[in-house]
């Protein structure tokens, strides 16, 4: 069995009477790219600290391919130049007194490189972000982008075994960072890093991620692929973070082959997917998640199943698409639509939903 890259075992932090880290556990495959997601101030940036010993735990372990780099009750704490990881801040902290190559050679002098050697590893870091040439150049002479590839050189320089960034694309505007995110990925590919990456922004970690994990109150809600973080919410939390969702409350009937929730008004009732049997109890009170992209707005008609009667209270015109306000089940709903079939305010509609695309959570969650 492949040992983890990087593993948390039930991790704490806390500054005086605030928790910012509580009981944290994952792993961190060997070429994997994890990324925290979650609001600001969860406790994302102080988990990759905690990882990259600019923080000390007070409870559980972290391990190192399978060994303790810190670890309270064993008095384990291995300091940052230590550990053999790369760190990108948001900052991207370039200094700007020296040179492009002074930068990125930076660690390897810490560590008493070789000068040979050393002028090889910057020459092959600044290639592999596409900076060859760019040596003798001054930090503020550098774009934003060309200062977040320097940052990412000078990380990779010494061939780190994990590499944490931290929001490094935050500081970018929107096109460039969108470029930067598939450069980013892709050069992780190439060299298979394990990368630990830290971001609120949920396009950003659904489009780099192998896997998420979601932060909330220093507590992990959910981890799982970018699918089954975004199509199995585990929680309503993780649910309106990664996107928008409509949320129903209904009551759960049972049959011998099938399981059903019906609603108040008597406006439908929607079938659940098989993975959901047995889960939930005959008359238990639940929620119903779907995201609006799965639901299909229909004119009215005669009853099918897994559809519920609706009414069209406002459209919004978007350009691209329609936005229909509409009341369902005593809840409003926010849906999106093409422009084909319209549908006016005031419309009697019929909302068709997918049970495979269905997630029951219990009203707690």
């Amino acid at each position: 069995m492949i040992k983890p890259a990087l593993e948390l075992l039930e991790v704490t932090k806390s500054y005086g009477d605030s928790t910012a880290v509580e009981r944290m556990s994952f792993a961190l495959r060997p070429g994997e790219f994890f990324t925290l997601l979650g609001p600001s101030g969860c406790g994302k940036t102080t988990t990759l600290r905690l990882v990259a010993g600019l923080e000390e735990p007070e409870a559980g372990e972290i391990l190192l391919n399978g060994v303790p780099i810190a670890s309270p009750k064993l008095g384990i704490f291995l300091p940052p130049d230590k550990r053999r990881m790369g760190m990108v801040f948001q900052s991207y902290a370039i200094w700007p007194h020296m040179t492009v190559f002074e930068n990125v050679a930076f660690p390897l002098r810490v560590r008493g490189e070789a000068a040979q050697s050393l002028r090889q590893k910057v020459s092959e870091a600044l290639d592999l972000v596409g900076l060859s040439g760019f040596e003798q150049r001054g930090a503020t002479e550098l774009s934003g982008g060309q200062q977040q590839r320097v940052a990412l050189a000078r990380a990779l320089v010494y061939t780190p075994t994990i590499l944490l960034l931290d929001e490094p694309l935050s500081n970018l505007d929107a096109k460039l960072r969108e470029q930067m995110r598939a450069e980013l990925r892709a050069l992780q590919r190439r060299l298979n890093l394990s990368v630990l990456y830290v971001t609120h922004d949920q396009s950003e970690a659904m489009t780099l991620s192998d896997r998420i994990a979601v932060v909330r109150q220093g507590k992990l809600e959910q981890i799982g692929s970018p699918v089954e973080i975004y199509e199995r919410p585990a929680t309503t939390f993780v649910g309106d973070f990664l996107g928008r969702t409509v949320v129903l409350e209904g009551t759960v009937r049972k049959s011998e082959q099938s399981i059903f929730v019906e609603f108040p008004g008597g406006d439908g009732r929607l079938s659940i997917g098989e993975e959901q049997r047995g889960s939930f109890a005959e008359g238990e009170t639940v929620r119903v998640v779907s995201r609006p992209e799965d639901i299909q707005i229909l004119p009215i008609g005669p009853a099918a199943p897994n559809q519920l009667k609706a009414t069209v209270n406002e459209v919004a015109y978007l350009g691209d698409r329609l936005e229909y306000t509409v009341g369902a089940c005593g809840r409003t709903l926010v849906l999106v639509a093409g422009k084909q079939e319209r549908h006016a305010a005031g419309a009697e509609i019929r909302l068709a939903f997918d049970p495979a695309r269905l997630t029951l959570l219990p009203l707690e969650k």
